[in-house]
């Protein structure tokens, strides 16, 4: 098995994983369990050094901590991905590309447009915008020899192009008040893992070491900690040699098939257990079809499939871009309705958001439930339906 199908492979299982931790979640938030569900999203964790101090509640110790492995995996795989992956030639990258742009920037629009006036409202307009590329490549897991292998690397690839849009995202918008002492530090640990890379030090714990400084310093700068995963990645060698063997290895590679069991089979699972308990008791449908609400919803099942189905169209109409190898306009379409599972990457663009969990009796989160339940089963549906060439 080459590294691309044990990538899906993997992504496939963690997506089913996800659906039986999130039913798993809102039981537990709607039953008479629900106060110990509380107590473990609120139990305090604390972690103090000399005059270092850091302490939450477990939940945002997951989002603010165990989310940065998340990100340190996804920036390896972008690293791979673009130097000498699907990504790494223009041909390679134009439609899964202009896909990702359309299903980010229509998402958006609908959201805006819904929005448009409500200052705290359009704090949001980022959550329809993600797309959970386990959850996806679970549906697709499903369907088997239904869709071509070059559709299923189609949706990987601009999943992952979605995922550095939203790291982007969260860079620029989701930035709260700096501290120049945090940055200086972060800065100085970034520059000495550059210069580690440089020199082609092959040490996994010396990146680790200065990886855990910059998290920290990211941590208390006003930059959301997530992005020094990120920025830890892009300084990995994808390529280094061991001075005592004198081997050439992939430091890079070798950090990336060790994470996916953990972000696979625990963090994603874990983090969708704590943020995926949604009150249902407490959300009404009136509430339901409110702007933010309204468009969360319209903007994963409409906009993703109309943006990405449509720039998808445009590209390959035009000549910019190829049809993926064995696969028809039905199953491109169905695809497309999948990227509107935005799920673990929505609602973590949602925390962001929205730091107070109540400001809208969690309806906004429920909408990121039900808009990617419903992407994933017609997508599911139409992808059943579809002719196929076996």
């Amino acid at each position: 098995m080459n590294f691309l199908e044990e990538f899906i492979k993997k992504e496939s299982s963690a997506g089913i994983l996800l659906i039986f931790v999130t039913i798993l979640a809102l039981l537990l938030k709607n039953s008479a369990l629900s106060e110990y569900y509380a107590a473990f999203l609120a139990t305090p964790v604390e972690v103090r050094f000399s005059d270092l101090h850091i302490a939450k509640p477990l939940l945002l110790w997951i989002n603010d901590g165990l989310m940065a492995i998340f990100f340190l995996l996804i920036g390896l795989e972008v690293k791979r991905e673009f130097l000498e992956g699907q990504l790494s030639t223009p041909a390679q990258f134009a439609l899964p590309g202009i896909a990702a742009l359309g299903g980010m920037v229509v998402p958006a629009c609908f959201y805006i447009y819904i929005n448009l006036g409500d200052e705290t409202a359009m704090r949001g307009w980022a959550i329809p915008t993600a797309t959970d590329i386990a959850f996806a490549l679970g549906v697709l897991a499903m369907l088997g020899k239904r869709v071509p292998l070059s559709l299923k690397i189609f949706l990987m690839a601009l999943a992952i192009i979605d995922d550095l849009g939203a790291i982007v995202i969260i860079a620029l918008f989701y930035t709260v008040e700096l501290s120049t002492t945090s940055i200086v530090i972060a800065a100085f640990a970034l520059t000495v893992l550059i210069i580690m890379n440089r020199l082609g030090v092959a040490k996994k714990a010396a990146y680790i070491m200065f990886g855990v400084i910059l998290w920290i310093s990211v941590l208390k700068s006003g930059v959301h900690a997530t992005l020094a995963g990120v920025a830890l990645a892009f300084t990995i060698p994808l390529s280094c040699t061991n001075k005592e063997t004198g081997k050439t290895y992939s430091m890079s590679k070798d950090m990336e098939h060790d994470l996916h069991y953990w972000v696979a089979f625990f963090i994603l699972p874990l983090f969708a257990f704590v943020n995926a308990g949604v009150d249902l008791r407490n959300v009404s449908l009136d509430q339901m079809t409110t702007g933010v609400p309204l468009g969360i919803m319209a903007g994963l099942f409409f906009g993703k499939q109309i943006g990405v189905f449509g720039f998808s169209w445009v590209a390959i109409k035009l000549g910019l871009a190829k049809m993926p190898d064995k696969s028809t306009w039905a199953q491109l379409y169905g695809v497309s309705i999948l990227t509107g599972i935005g799920f673990t990457m929505s609602l973590f663009v949602d925390s962001l958001a929205f730091t107070d969990g109540n400001l809208y009796q969690q309806a906004d989160k429920l909408a990121v439930l039900i808009a990617s339940f419903a992407a994933g089963i017609a997508g599911y549906l139409i992808l059943r339906v579809a002719k196929y060439n076996e």
